[in-house]
């Protein structure tokens, strides 16, 4: 999707792009993120989705045009000059390729400003935010073309069915993708029971029903487990996963979304009376205690916040536990520690032993500890039962 988001936006798709290689790179133009730009020697160079590296030079003739996001032809373009050109930009280099495509004598810029684009994504998140829905595929019903999903609410998991039509634009995530925007046109016949599943829409006066105008899917593979190496320098985290102890090399690319769970939350957020997400810090104990407290103090078998409150029927649609997630401030690989409890989602890869994350969750040991169903009699928590009853689905992420 990232090509179409930049270059449909130019109306020019690489519709012609060549079978394998850089889709990023053609006969005829280049198109990436400026990384440096030498005003001496009047060159930029630019990287590319796939991480191509283009050479691009340019002279007195060459001629820049700016294009606002989400315009589909330049049409509407503005003219702009060389220094006007910035890091961070994403610009289009029209001209001859070479033919071992480091380098291009471009005879026209087309440009996108980085404020531009942050701007749009932030529109566009908000609007993901407050019209959108998340959940994983129970049921697919092909005949209707109806997807039902189990969305997390803050009282439980509720079912949501989400009508398809012809209109509804269907995007899919590809096997060791990590990125929104890299999603692939789609259709329903793609789909699977197991499935994240992101959509944007409206709500119908039924609140168990979901009209949407675009879904995103991906089949993602969620683990846990406990943190035993990192090594920063190759962005790897190798981990013992929680249930079968399985050794786990967790990949963290530039893109990957790692954040921390606070741990004063296990206070607020584990089903104690007038508590809410942001409660107080506990007094003592380790950093999951208080939240394992609060799961025995629940009725057996059941997740926080019983069969009401905010977020399940009647209450505040849309807030659930993936929402309060992906509002948390954001980490790096820096400060994630051996030791540390993870939640890591990945799309399913082609080694089993190795996932490319997506989204990584580091101080997970509390909130695992306050979804956990409340064990039977005589049993100790586990921490692993609350990843699987957890609904948790941040897979999919926002634009």
């Amino acid at each position: 999707m990232k090509a179409f988001f930049f270059a449909a936006a130019l109306g020019l798709i690489t519709l012609f792009a060549p079978q394998g290689g850089d889709p990023n790179i053609t006969a005829k133009y280049a198109v990436g993120e400026v990384k440096s730009i030498d005003a001496t020697a009047r060159q930029l160079t630019i990287k590319t989705d796939a991480g191509s590296t283009v050479t691009v030079s340019l002279n007195d003739k060459t001629t820049y045009k700016k294009l606002a996001p989400g315009e589909k032809s330049l049409t509407n373009a503005t003219d702009v000059t060389f220094t006007d050109l910035g890091e961070g930009d994403r610009v289009m280099a029209r001209g001859t390729v070479s033919a071992d495509q480091k380098s291009v004598p471009a005879s026209m810029i087309v440009v996108m400003t980085k404020g531009d684009l942050a701007k749009k994504a932030d529109a566009e998140r908000a609007e993901w935010r407050r019209r959108g829905i998340l959940g994983v595929i129970t049921a697919l019903k092909p005949e209707t073309k109806e997807i039902t999903i189990a969305h997390r609410a803050m009282a439980g998991n509720q079912s949501i069915v989400i009508p398809v039509t012809d209109k509804t634009e269907m995007f899919r995530y590809a096997p060791d993708s990590i990125k929104f925007a890299d999603a692939k046109p789609s259709s329903f016949g793609e789909l699977k029971v197991g499935d994240q599943l992101r959509a944007l829409g409206d709500r119908t006066d039924d609140p168990l029903r979901f009209n949407p105008q675009k879904v995103v899917s991906g089949s993602f593979r969620t683990v846990g487990g406990v943190v035993k190496e990192i090594d920063a320098a190759k962005g790897e985290i190798k981990i013992s996963e929680l249930e079968k102890k399985t050794p786990l090399t967790i990949v963290i690319k530039q893109d990957a979304v790692l954040r921390r769970f606070p741990t004063e939350f296990g206070m607020g957020f584990g089903g104690r009376p007038g508590g809410g997400p942001g409660g107080a810090a506990p007094a003592g104990g380790g950093q999951g205690q208080a939240a394992q407290e609060n799961a025995q103090q629940r009725p057996q078998g059941a997740g926080p916040g019983g069969q009401g409150g905010p977020g399940g029927p009647g209450g505040r649609p849309g807030f659930n536990i993936n929402d309060m997630l992906e509002r948390l401030p954001t980490i790096s690989i820096a400060d994630v520690k051996v030791g540390d409890t993870i939640i890591v989602s990945s799309t399913q890869g082609v080694d089993p032993s190795r996932l490319t994350a997506i989204s990584l969750l580091t101080g997970a040991d509390t909130l695992l500890a306050m979804l956990a169903p409340r064990p039977a009699a005589g049993q100790a928590p586990n921490p692993a039962a609350g990843l699987g009853s957890s609904g948790i689905s941040f897979g999919i992420g926002l634009p």
